[in-house]
């Protein structure tokens, strides 16, 4: 089969025009390799195949004095998960690994030996997203690959979070399709034959090694190597957990909590509690609830990542205080008991904005407005004891709630990008 492969490249560059004529004769194949490892698995995704053919040729290249090879070179990529300084090991070892399985078949001077690194391979990963119609978000995340692969033109793979871009379109779901689906194509070494052609070659072919007859194996294994096997990517998920530091000012210590519930949609709670007192001095400053949230997120900075950018919500408070200052007292609720029998409470519509400032930092500005009922008592301090002066029921309609709270970002994927989470 290879030597008719031959004959054609023979009669398509038209024969030997003299004792100097000299043509190239390429051949190339894909090798793959598993996640991690350097290991020549011939029975992975058909390599037995493409090895059995460059054996082949090897074999009838010294057998024919017409063809004599000229350079053996080995490309390796990487899928966009993995470190680029990890993929470059695991490319020069997996160069050697192809290097000594076709040595089997023929002398392979160091000097015909050539390997490249391109790098992690976003321009084959757009490809193979071209190619294939079932990739979720697919124009999507083709614009997004096409502007990554111009921002790496020129060796740049590692200025800028490509990978956390992409992890974070659309929620992670593309990303984990690539994963499963794409990404096994990209880990791969191709495999280039040079071959020159020479009517009467000068130069005497290298003679080929005895060929020692192997039994077939499903793997081939190098020793004293060491594999390194990177992890899939954990399913992203995405929390946060935050303090309102206006609470904070103002002696409240306070803590929530926020779960994305997927297609831009998240759950907030909050709760807090301070219970300072100085009897002597009549000081009393008291407060202890809490409210949930839902929210809708909206805007670029919130398709590109969760629990970033703008947010529309409905909330809902339950409360209750005690603030005196040595002069009027004021009570939220019946005294005694606990926050279920004296709560007030509140409920309305809030607007926030979440806004990136470090990897795993953002502060959310927010503010609502709705209704606060609830019942609350007058008191004065005389002598020792704090006298009733009336009762009155909360009728409330403005401003309820107002946060400015640090956010601490959680899960896998929860991350800004580049100065703050910026585009």
């Amino acid at each position: 089969m290879i030597k008719k492969l031959f004959l054609t490249a023979l009669a398509f560059y038209g024969g030997c025009l003299s004792a100097q004529t000299v043509h190239e004769v390429r051949d190339s194949v894909k090798i793959y390799f598993r996640q991690g490892r350097i290991d020549l698995v011939p029975s992975l995704n058909g390599n037995q195949s493409v090895l059995d053919r460059m054996a082949d040729s090897l074999r009838a290249s010294y057998a024919d004095s017409v063809y004599r090879l000229q350079k053996i070179l080995v490309v390796g990529g990487a899928s966009p998960e993995g470190s680029v300084k990890l993929n470059r090991w695991l490319s020069e070892k997996r160069a050697g690994v192809l290097f000594d399985y076709l040595s089997r078949y023929g002398t392979l001077p160091d000097s015909l030996k050539m390997t490249d690194f391109l790098g992690r391979d976003w321009d084959g990963l757009a490809r193979l997203v071209e190619n294939d119609p079932e990739v979720p978000y697919r124009e999507e995340t083709l614009a997004l690959l096409r502007e990554i692969v111009g921002e790496t033109q020129g060796n740049s793979d590692m200025k800028g979070d490509h990978l956390g871009r992409m992890r974070r379109l659309r929620s992670g779901v593309p990303y984990h399709y690539m994963y499963k689906n794409l990404f096994p194509k990209l880990r791969a070494s191709q495999l280039y034959l040079w071959y020159e052609k020479v009517c009467n070659p000068a130069a005497p072919i290298p003679a080929p090694k005895a060929e020692v007859m192997l039994p077939r194996v499903d793997t081939v294994f190098v020793h004293d190597t060491i594999y390194i096997a990177q992890c899939p990517p954990c399913k992203p998920f995405y929390i946060d957990v935050r303090t309102n530091m206006l609470y904070g000012a103002l002696l409240v210590p306070n803590v929530g909590i926020e779960f994305y519930l997927g297609k831009a949609w998240s759950f907030a709670a909050n709760w807090m509690y301070g219970w300072w007192k100085r009897d002597r001095r009549h000081w009393y400053w008291r407060v202890y609830g809490g409210d949930i949230a839902v929210r809708k997120w909206f805007g670029g900075a919130a398709r590109e990542k969760p629990l970033t950018g703008h947010h529309l919500g409905i909330y809902g408070q339950i409360f209750t205080y005690d603030f005196e200052t040595g002069g009027r007292g004021y009570m939220g609720g019946r005294p005694g008991g606990t926050l279920w029998g004296r709560m007030n409470y509140a409920a309305g519509v809030e607007y926030g904005y979440s806004l990136p400032v470090a990897r795993r930092l953002n502060v959310d500005f927010t503010i609502g407005v709705g209704y606060w009922g609830g019942t609350y008592h007058e008191y004065k301090p005389v002598d020792d004891c704090y006298v009733w002066q009336s009762t009155r029921q909360r009728h409330w309609l403005g401003p309820t709630k107002a946060e400015v709270s640090l956010v601490w970002l959680i899960g896998c994927g929860n991350y800004n990008g580049e100065k703050g989470g910026g585009r």
